[in-house]
């Protein structure tokens, strides 16, 4: 105490200076990670994690900060990849990050045009006109054989030679460092969007559309806003999910099931939290390889592999709906409470 009776600043300080040293330690390790953790790793687990956690973010921009409902992930993720494969096979010259902005544009164009029916439906009606933009994808993609140069197996990779930040684009150290940049680089855009007045236009529209426009949100406008920004992450996401991770991909690689696994992961991590994309993919990436992981320890090889994922499959279904029913606003609203109930508990901590 100062001799005033007020508090001295030092605390504050201090606090700020633990704050910086740990953030520099994390970005310290982030970057460092390819050169820590093994190829395995960084191919199979933290990548994937990355890349679900950029989708989860475009749509719960979409679902839980404007609050229009979507089935379309998949469809929109499928636009973006193919327009990248398009982009560098026509257009070798164009760098590729380049290439992705281009083709998230390209998906934004499209989401904004199946977004036109948010105008006059909502709710259950709005999903099923999303979902058409799935069934469309997939047939316009294979039927037409200029959509994957009329490859043989229908798939796309982008051609061998690609340097991105000075590093083979299919090296996985150059796909590490081009999915980090770029997930940081969405993520840093959609925390100051989601704060700035089209933020709040998306949340005045989803509490209630109705009111929002008496007070002169432009709903119509704010409405096709969110499906182009969601598009556009998820354009981007699609990319680096066909070339960043799985390094070819088909029509199936972006089917139904994927727009199923991006929806269970905002709802699972928290609807209207940007953590919450990044909680609920941890959550739907991770489990699956500690159940397996769990089950090779237990059984042993004893047991079929693929009785074995099915009782996976049974175990995360169950899981799922239990969680949701015991938390249904997810990961990123069950820690928030923990962590207010700690600074309760410790209130010196917050000086």
């Amino acid at each position: 105490m100062s001799e005033l009776g007020l508090p001295i600043a030092r605390p504050i300080a201090d606090k700020a200076l633990v704050r910086g040293l740990g953030l520099a330690a994390s970005l310290a390790l982030v970057l460092a990670a390819p050169f820590l953790a093994s190829e395995y790793w960084i191919n199979a687990i933290i990548v994937p994690f990355l890349i679900l956690s950029l989708a989860g973010l475009g749509l719960n921009l979409l679902t839980g900060y404007a609050g229009q409902l979507s089935l379309g992930a998949g469809a929109f993720m499928m636009v973006g990849a193919y327009a990248t494969f398009s982009l560098q096979l026509r257009v070798p010259d164009l760098p590729l990050p380049l290439a992705l902005i281009v083709s998230g544009l390209i998906a934004a164009a499209v989401g904004v045009g199946f977004g036109i029916p948010s105008t006059r439906i909502k709710g259950f009606y709005l999903i099923v006109s999303t979902l058409a933009a799935q069934f469309f994808f997939e047939w316009l993609f294979l039927k037409f054989p200029w959509f994957y140069d009329g490859n043989s197996s229908a798939t796309i990779a982008l051609p061998r030679g690609l340097e991105v930040f000075g590093l083979d684009a299919n090296a996985p150290h150059g796909r590490y460092y081009l999915t980090l940049a770029t997930v940081a680089l969405v993520t840093l855009l959609s925390f100051n969007l989601v704060r700035s007045q089209t933020g709040r236009n998306w949340m005045a529209i989803r509490d209630m559309d109705t009111a929002a426009a008496v007070i002169g949100v432009p709903v119509t406008r704010a409405k096709l806003q969110a499906f182009a920004v969601s598009s556009f992450i998820l354009g981007i996401a699609g990319a680096l999910w066909a070339f960043a991770y799985l390094g070819s991909a088909s029509v199936q690689s972006f089917g139904l099931s994927r727009s199923y696994q991006i929806l269970f992961i905002i709802i699972i991590g928290g609807l209207g939290t940007i953590r919450g994309a990044y909680l609920g993919a941890a959550f739907v990436s991770l489990l699956p390889l500690a159940l397996d992981w769990l089950f090779q320890h237990l059984f042993s090889g004893h047991v079929d592999a693929g009785l074995l994922q099915n009782i996976q499959k049974g175990i995360f279904g169950l899981l799922i709906m239990w969680f949701l029913i015991k938390e249904p606003e997810g990961l990123a609203r069950l820690l928030g409470i923990k962590l207010q109930a700690r600074r309760r508990l410790f209130p010196s901590s917050q000086t």
